[in-house]
């Protein structure tokens, strides 16, 4: 039987074999040692993808391979990263072609997918809770701030560089636009924010009464209810889960708050977010099953 194979290449490169919706073989890690993957950004975007072709050969084996899903950060647009404030050594790279072309040269003729890292995660959220026939949104908040969308849209976006603020001082994020969402929410951004101090700390001051840390917290808030007021806006209400290592700050009872001071019209309102713990298991099966559908359409 023929096997899909699902990749996240962020902070990190995961990659392993799908079924069913389901991984089905141990999954393969670059770098192996998480106190070594700062590494990983500095690496040249050949190296990455070359990784991304090893870490695909090891995990296949000898199975047949019929489609391949590639989750990286930024704007993709067929195949080729467009833009990656997170990754810019990707920037103008066809990852399509490089990744086909070093398949090839293994036997392997199997379609390849790049999308985006934060719609690999929410497709793999709508398979594992067998959603495929709704929309799901999902916030991603690690160094930067993603928002993927199942089924992916045809449009180029990037939600985590929302405008969420018309102070010019905001100047955070690490694309260098302003009044980003990712300027204050982007663990980075946070970083330069407070150089006294890393974001836990924040926001562990901030329960204890810090009227500095305290003010952060209502804007970090206040930011993402902002950006999910305005995907509301567009699209319609519905759920929108929060997931990423910076995930565990969201005090959910004020995200809604402020959400319901934001949307106010009562056919868009009714909305709900969901704080989920996700993994590099949920994009790998994302990835995989964005691929299974995009050779579909073929």
């Amino acid at each position: 039987m023929a096997v899909k194979i699902g990749v996240l290449a962020s902070e990190h490169i995961a990659v392993g074999a799908v079924e069913n919706n389901k991984i089905v073989s141990p999954v393969q890690v670059f770098p192996e040692s998480s106190g070594s993957r700062d590494s990983f950004w500095e690496l040249h975007a050949e190296e990455i993808a070359e990784h991304i072709h090893r870490q695909i050969s090891l995990v296949r084996q000898d199975s047949t391979v019929d489609a391949i899903g590639i989750g990286f950060p930024g704007i993709i647009r067929d195949g080729v990263v467009e833009e990656s404030p997170n990754l810019p050594q990707m920037k103008g790279h066809n990852v399509k072609r490089e990744i086909s072309a070093l398949l090839a040269h293994d036997g392997i003729e199997a379609m390849v997918h790049v999308l985006n890292d934060a719609d690999a995660i929410a497709a793999g959220i709508a398979a594992t809770r067998d959603q495929l026939d709704r929309i799901v949104r999902v916030w991603f908040l690690g160094n930067g701030v993603g928002y993927g969308r199942y089924p992916q849209a045809a449009a180029v976006g990037e939600g985590g560089h929302m405008v969420v603020t018309l102070d010019p001082k905001e100047n955070l994020c690490q694309c260098g636009g302003i009044g980003h969402l990712e300027g204050i929410m982007g663990h980075r951004a946070m970083r330069l924010r407070f150089l006294d101090m890393e974001p836990d700390e924040v926001f562990e001051q901030a329960k204890t009464g810090n009227a500095r840390c305290g003010a952060f917290v209502e804007l970090w808030h206040r930011a993402l209810a902002a950006a999910t007021a305005t995907s509301i806006h567009i699209e319609g209400p519905g759920k929108f889960f929060i997931s990423g290592p910076n995930a565990r700050f969201v005090q959910t009872d004020m995200l809604q708050v402020y959400l319901h001071e934001m949307v106010k019209m009562s056919p868009l309102q009714g909305s709900a977010v969901e704080v989920v713990a996700t993994s590099d298991e949920i994009a790998i099966i994302g990835a995989a099953v964005s691929a299974e559908r995009a050779a579909s359409v073929q």
